[in-house]
């Protein structure tokens, strides 16, 4: 992960008091997730860059919420990714941790450089930018934005302009995180202050305050909707909608209810909400969740309560690590199998194996399946399009991909299959998410 900035007027070493950095030398400093390293490989009368190099150990990020080291996700998506390379709020932490004085607008021994609008030129070599975005949250602050393709998500990012050095890495602290869309730690009451103190001198009037607010927030209504109140945006007011997760675990139940299904299993249980809710009606006599992140199931655990658990209660539950491309014979038997929000996390060359897992060889009476309609996505107002909704999907289907895959393994496995949608109905592009029951025939 990489920032370079450039100051190109006489002298251009001047950029060394802005940073508090020496350019005749190399500066480290340890970082939570990694290391970072400042140094200066242009120093020169007429120009002068200094690049912040971040080296982020992705296995050790991982580690921070996993200590058992376990493999996470449905891939090597969780340690093989992009976040070694490609900007994202990391490189935001990097920044305050390494150029923090400069962030904050001082420059102990030149003062006078940092209250002064400067030439300068800001570049990562990677960051994503669906649709175009960046022109839209750089433009107004006065950027040339230029953009260059280096992958089908991922986009070279120069900035050119002239500004203070502490308004441009506020811009950059805030606005690259918004383009990534992914905050890489905890988001608490303190990002939302720290939103409007970095953005303090510009996001009130940015045209995209909105989306900015709510995408570095992650969407957080109880911290988006103060923010935007302090920035003077009026947020409507009554009891906020049933979010999305719940009318879908509310679905998911009550296809299992109709199914009259009693064992039932969870693949991809996660931190345990669905099992929560099985677990609470005692129709349900025996629920299974199965996870490959071991940090998954143990936030399941404490979610149960499972050492509280009367042992009458205990006994219906179970919680395993496995993962569903694997073949596992002791899954079959069970009434019903749920799949939400599962399959677009997995590569779509390992569908066929999931698949086969599930609907030859544990082979429930029914199915349920959830999963993004992609389509709907364009009546979400902070997602870029052709954005998809979480960094970690793999692909989202349309209604047409959707039907065709469950028709498929419908009729390669003898199952009937419905389909419908959850959450608002939209007439043009449909809910924003699909559902689909299978149910086993009788084999003639």
């Amino acid at each position: 992960m990489l920032l370079t900035i450039t100051l190109a007027r006489r002298p251009a070493t001047d950029l060394g008091y802005l940073l508090g950095k020496h350019p005749d030398r190399v500066h480290h400093t340890t970082l939570a997730f990694g290391a970072a390293t400042v140094c200066f490989p242009v120093a020169g009368p007429d120009r002068c860059t200094a690049a912040l190099v971040v080296e982020v150990d992705p296995v050790g990020l991982v580690r921070r919420f996993d200590p058992s080291g376990s493999p996470e996700g449905f891939s090597l998506g969780q340690h093989v990714n992009d976040r070694p390379y490609a900007v994202s709020s990391l490189l935001s932490v990097a920044i305050s941790r390494t150029l923090g004085s400069a962030l904050h607008g001082r420059a102990r021994e030149r003062p006078e450089l940092a209250a002064a609008a400067l030439p300068l030129e800001l570049a990562v070599p990677a960051v994503r930018d669906a649709g175009g975005l960046a022109e839209r949250l750089f433009g107004p602050l006065g950027w040339r934005v230029t953009t260059t393709p280096v992958g089908p998500r991922h986009v070279g990012l120069r900035l050119t302009g002239t500004a203070r050095l502490a308004d441009a890495l506020s811009a950059i602290s805030v606005l690259l995180p918004v383009l990534d869309d992914a905050k890489h730690h905890y988001v608490g009451p303190d990002e939302a202050d720290k939103l409007l103190r970095f953005g303090g001198t510009w996001l009130a009037t940015h045209p995209d305050r909105e989306l900015v607010t709510r995408r570095y927030l992650r969407y957080r209504r109880r911290l988006t909707a103060p923010a935007l109140e302090r920035l003077g945006v009026e947020v409507a007011d009554g009891p906020p909608a049933t979010p999305l997760r719940e009318l879908r675990r509310a679905a998911v139940v009550a296809e299992l209810r109709s199914a009259g299904a009693r064992r039932v299993l969870d693949l991809g249980c996660g931190e345990g909400a669905l099992l929560a809710e099985l677990l609470r009606d005692p129709a349900f006599t025996e629920v299974v969740g199965i996870d490959t992140a071991a940090a998954a199931l143990e936030r399941a655990a404490r979610l149960l309560r499972l050492d509280e658990l009367p042992p009458a209660a205990r006994s219906r539950v179970e919680l395993r690590q496995g993962s569903l491309v694997y073949t596992d014979r002791s899954l079959a038997g069970y009434d019903a199998a749920v799949l939400s929000e599962v399959v677009e996390h997995v590569e779509p060359d390992r569908l066929a194996s999931l698949a086969h897992s599930v609907f030859a060889v544990a082979r429930p009476a029914t199915v349920v399946v959830t999963t993004p309609n992609r389509e709907h996505n364009a009546r979400y107002p902070d997602l870029a399009p052709a954005a998809l909704r979480h960094p970690d999907h793999r692909f989202e289907w349309t209604r047409a991909e959707f039907a065709a895959w469950t028709s498929t393994i419908a009729a390669a496995h003898g199952y009937r299959v419905r389909r419908g949608g959850v959450g608002e109905l939209d007439p043009e592009l449909g809910a924003p998410t699909q559902l689909a029951v299978l149910t086993r025939q009788a084999r003639a």
